[in-house]
Order: C-alpha cells, then sequence, then structure tokens
C-alpha cells in the first residue's frame, strides 16, 4: 500500500475536526430530538458503536444512532425483521450517521472518503481494493453519490479507488453537494433483495471469497451475519481489533 500523504491531506486534516466540531454544535437540538426518539421507539443504548478500520487499516469505534433491535440469543431474525420502521426512515434519512460527526472531530474519519466497512473484510480484498484505506474513511463518498448500496461490491470499491487517486478540494465538494441530493431523493439506500446490504465475501479468487455468513442472528455490519471461523492476521494493520459484539 502506498502511503502519498498530499498538501490537501494535510489541510484537510487540520480543518475537518473544526468543521465537524461547528455541525456538532449547530445540530446539537436535532441530535438530542433523535436521540430521545430512538430510545423511545428502541430503548437503550442509544448510540451503535462498532470497530471499523480507518487509515491504513487501523481500528477505531465508528459512533452512529442505533436503528435495530437487538437480536435474541435464541432466535434467528433477519435484518428485515429488526429493522423497525423508525428506524428504516432514520437511514433513508441518513440522520442515524449525525453522531458520527465525532469520528470526524477526534480524526477517525473525513467528511468525505470511502465508508468504513468491516474489519474482517481487510483480508478479502484485492491489492487494488485495498488501496481504499489509503484515506481516512468518510461519513459520504464517490460511491455513496454514484449509487450507494445499489452498486455491486466491486463497482463501490472501484469508485473508492478512483477517489483515492484523484481527491481534491474541488471533488470533495461536488461529493458534498451531491451528497445532498442523493440524501432527499433517498437513493440506494438499500442492496436489491437486502434489508440493508449484503455481506462482502470476497472478489472471485480472492482468499476468503468462499466464506460462508452464519445464520444465529448475530449482528455483524449494522445487521449482517458474522462469518464463521478466524479472521486471521490483518494485513493493513498490525493492531488487533475489538473483539466486542456490536448492538446494531
Amino acid at each position: 500500500m502506498t502511503r502519498r500523504t498530499t498538501a490537501y491531506d494535510v489541510a484537510k486534516r487540520l480543518a475537518e475536526p473544526v468543521i465537524a466540531a461547528v455541525g456538532l454544535v449547530l445540530l446539537a437540538p436535532l441530535i438530542l430530538v433523535v436521540a430521545v426518539a430512538v430510545a423511545a421507539t428502541l430503548g437503550r443504548p442509544v448510540f451503535f458503536r462498532q470497530t471499523r478500520p480507518g487509515l491504513y487499516g487501523r481500528p477505531f469505534e465508528l459512533v452512529k444512532f442505533r436503528t435495530m433491535r437487538p437480536a435474541p440469543e435464541s432466535a434467528r431474525l433477519a435484518d428485515a425483521d429488526r429493522l423497525t420502521p423508525f428506524g428504516r426512515w432514520l437511514r433513508s434519512t441518513s440522520l442515524d450517521e449525525l453522531p458520527t460527526l465525532w469520528n470526524v472531530v477526534r480524526g477517525d474519519m473525513s467528511l468525505v472518503g470511502p465508508r468504513p466497512l468491516l474489519m474482517r473484510y481487510l483480508t478479502r480484498y484485492t491489492p487494488e481494493q485495498a488501496r481504499r484505506h489509503e484515506v481516512r474513511p468518510g461519513l459520504t463518498g464517490l460511491a455513496q453519490v454514484r449509487g450507494r448500496n445499489a452498486l455491486t461490491w466491486e463497482q463501490r470499491f472501484a469508485y473508492d479507488v478512483r477517489y483515492v487517486e484523484d481527491r481534491s478540494l474541488g471533488l470533495d465538494l461536488r461529493i458534498l453537494a451531491e451528497t445532498v441530493r442523493v440524501v432527499l431523493r433517498r437513493e440506494g439506500i438499500t442492496a436489491p433483495g437486502h434489508a440493508t446490504i449484503a455481506e462482502f465475501l470476497g472478489s472471485a479468487g480472492q482468499p476468503g471469497a468462499d466464506a460462508q455468513p452464519r445464520t444465529d442472528g448475530q449482528p455483524g455490519f449494522d445487521g449482517q451475519p458474522w462469518l464463521d471461523g478466524q479472521l486471521g492476521s490483518v494485513r493493513l494493520s498490525t493492531a488487533e481489533p475489538s473483539a466486542k459484539r456490536p448492538v446494531a
């Protein structure tokens, strides 16, 4: 993986925490209203927390609003059964992402960049796909305004790598402007045939491409099932991800 830092990367890293902090202050009343609504409809905890890979695959804790009921230990519930109407509405409006501004303040994420996925995906990427971790993950990105969850995984990763290669202030501003349009139109919220999005099991020919998802109802990426077996070594980072399972 190439560790190339541009002048724009440095300027972006300095400016974004300030922008995100101002956003948190201005949006505090809305965040409070959503938090109360989540507590009233889904109970506590209000926040969904999960370890995700960031820059160069280093793990960080992602924070967002919960949109699903927790999966009972004795039941096998699909995402569609756990996702409430209120949670579906939160996702469609992207209001569940508001707490993630805190990750931008902390420096874990950027406003624009490839979306943070799962730690276990790190061993399933092709070398080209793994380049998406050459920049910090973002609240929105090129793939999100080019189809979002309606894209195939290969299409999403191709857009991610294109962003890594072409990143600039102009591109970021265009993506932010297009994000407003996509959110207002509620485009690409779910993948076809899924309540959220299908598990990425690896591209053809990649190690892990034949992995099979579990069906025990345990949540993974916003409700996706965990996989049998161990992650093995993470290629992009020597840090170990948290073993704590989230409540989606």
